[in-house]
């Protein structure tokens, strides 16, 4: 919460200062971050295509349209293109959460996503927006992902009270 009447998700400022250096990895013993970015298409549509229930239950996924069921290969290329776009742009950043020691991305390289966004003009208690899922059969990873994600906003990241939904 902010501590006094100011809005820290201020529409005016940019989402991170122009002189920050945006962090490009992430990595622990049990995964690595790395940006999300159409290179990860078959991967990335393998791993969420496969969890659906799984996500959709998971915190700061509830009530939200996606994951959708039946999104095709081209669909979801063109996602994963917006995503890279915005982290290019430097208004949203996207990590796919990917094995440790994934060389070439396979299907079995993407175990889940990272975003983190503006919190929106209706909350200006916020900062930032982080989400993150872990597909169904790598769950045991979803409070060891959130975990790192937050030590890691807090640690290199320039926000002072993002949200992100509590394991």
């Amino acid at each position: 919460m902010a501590s006094d009447s100011t809005t820290l998700n201020d529409p005016e400022q940019p989402f991170v200062p122009a002189d920050f250096d945006v962090p490009r990895t992430l990595e622990t013993d049990r995964f690595r971050l790395e940006p999300l970015a159409p290179e990860h298409n078959a991967a990335d549509l393998a791993a969420w295509s496969g969890s659906i229930e799984h996500i959709r239950a998971t915190p700061g996924f509830a009530g939200r349209d996606w994951p959708t069921e039946g999104m095709t290969a081209e669909e979801n290329l063109a996602d994963l293109r917006q995503h890279a776009e915005e982290f290019a742009q430097r208004v949203g950043f996207t990590y796919a959460v990917l094995q440790p020691d994934a060389g070439d991305t396979d299907d079995g390289d993407v175990l889940g996503c990272v975003y983190i966004h503006p919190a929106g003009e209706d909350d200006a208690d916020h900062d930032a927006a982080v989400r993150s899922w872990v597909r169904a059969e790598r769950a045991e990873l979803d409070l060891p992902l959130y975990e790192a994600v937050l030590s890691w906003l807090a640690e290199e990241w320039p926000f002072r009270a993002p949200r992100y939904a509590k394991r």
